[in-house]
């Protein structure tokens, strides 16, 4: 293991980070680069121009996607799994975001995807950590790209994306407001955000006995699970938290015979060896949520792309995720309501929460038991406000209520990953939140 991991921090302080711009891969203007936050640590980013039909990029918003995990890659879910250009095919995604709005990838936090710590003891501990980086590669981003810096800003986010793009929203506002740097941001987008944690876990029995997953014996097994999941978190016990939240997903494993946690309706084989648990509950959860079916997107990363871009040889997209999960261990569990309604309460950014209604790990009625009980001026009104359809094509694909600065999102037909499951809703969705419709 020592030889490993040797081995592995060599090739780390043997990287060149490179910067590229240009036709990178797939069509239209794009840029890439390994930004140093910190001495040691790297990000990377590939921004891909927009598509759209105007005289400049700066024409339109940016809109800087997360992505969860912790420790999933943008650059690669995000990108060629979500809403990029290309799909993991290489094909041409015609609901591509970058048809609207100019995208930017990041890999974060730092040791993530292709970005690299030079040590471990570099990647973030906490949220805190995570958003005081992002806010660096903000203004270093605008630095290299001075040309956005009056462009509309968006930041974008899915799952653990969620909760980092929180604070990465509230820290950015507060340095435009000590004038560290000129953005022109105007609001976060918390897509299926873990936010609130134990929300989330406590309405995972009720969710599944109403969708017809669990019968009442698996229901109070999971019930159970969550309770106790409950007791550690009001015990601020964060790491057993982590632990009894990842032993509450292996009990709804082994009632439902392998639901997927991103999508109940998706296919999942009919065999127990899905619900086979691993004597170390840490890497059965890392597996379970970051490295789940992603040899094709792997061998895409550090084949095709790595070629295409010209990075080096020994940068290997994904080597350093396991560490980023392991360090954020103890934060995992910890709400960030609290910068949310922070938010509200102190900036004048739009906040818009969005959900899809077949997700899981993230469901729509935690997320909306959060979201009901925010402190800010405008709650009374926006529990009130009505209701309306999210109208596609003449057809309902979601719904969507809002009073003053937060917006939420019921999307239909999708899970956990909206851009993915229903591609036309995050679209109407996205011009709406970045004032194009």
């Amino acid at each position: 293991m020592r030889v490993i991991v040797a081995v592995l921090l060599a090739s780390l302080c043997a990287s060149v980070a490179l910067a590229g711009e240009g036709v990178g891969l797939g069509p239209g203007l794009q840029q890439w680069d390994f930004l140093e936050l910190r001495p040691g640590a790297h990000m990377f980013y590939w921004l891909y121009n927009t598509l759209a039909n105007v005289a400049a990029p700066e024409d339109r918003p940016v809109v800087v996607w997360l992505q969860g995990g912790p420790g999933a890659s943008s650059t690669g879910y995000g990108n060629f799994e979500e809403l990029g250009v290309l799909d993991l095919n290489l094909n041409y995604r015609n609901s591509t975001w970058v048809n609207e709005v100019n995208v930017v990838f990041v890999d974060n936090p730092v040791g993530t995807g292709y970005s690299y710590v030079e040590k471990t003891s570099l990647i973030p501990r906490s949220n805190a950590e995570v958003a005081a980086d992002l806010v660096t590669f903000t203004k270093l981003f605008l630095e290299r790209n001075p040309h956005f810096v009056k462009t509309p800003f968006f930041i974008f986010s899915e799952s653990y994306g969620g909760k980092m793009a929180a604070e990465y929203a509230l820290e950015l506002q507060k340095a435009v407001e000590r004038g560290d740097f000129e953005v022109n941001f105007q609001g976060v987008a918390l897509g299926d955000g873990w936010v609130s944690p134990i929300d989330s876990v406590l309405t995972w029995a009720p969710f599944l006995l109403q969708t017809g997953v669990v019968d009442y014996e698996g229901y109070e097994s999971i019930r159970v699970s969550a309770e106790a999941t409950r007791k550690a978190v009001e015990l601020g016990q964060w790491s057993l938290a982590t632990s009894l939240w990842g032993a509450t997903e292996g009990v709804i494993m082994r009632v439902t015979d392998g639901v997927d946690f991103y999508n109940i309706l998706y296919r999942v084989p009919a065999s127990n060896t899905r619900t086979q648990r691993s004597s170390n509950l840490g890497l059965e959860m890392y597996r379970r949520h970051l490295a789940r079916d992603d040899a094709s997107l792997y061998a895409l990363m550090n084949g095709r792309v790595k070629e295409a871009l010209g990075l080096p040889k020994e940068r290997v997209w994904d080597q350093q995720s396991s560490y980023v999960w392991s360090a954020l261990t103890g934060d995992f569990m910890k709400p960030a309501t609290d910068v949310v309604e922070r938010l509200l309460n102190e900036t004048a950014i739009d906040v818009v929460v969005f959900t899809g209604q077949l997700d899981l790990i993230v469901d729509t009625p935690g997320t909306l038991d959060w979201v009901q009980r925010l402190q800010w001026p405008g709650a009374a009104q926006w529990r009130s406000a009505k209701r309306r359809s999210l109208a596609v094509d003449g057809y309902v694909e979601g719904y969507t209520k809002n009073y003053g600065k937060l917006t939420f999102y019921w999307i239909t037909r999708a899970g956990h990953m909206v851009p993915t499951d229903n591609p036309e809703a995050g679209l109407t969705m996205l011009r709406r939140v970045t004032k194009l419709e």
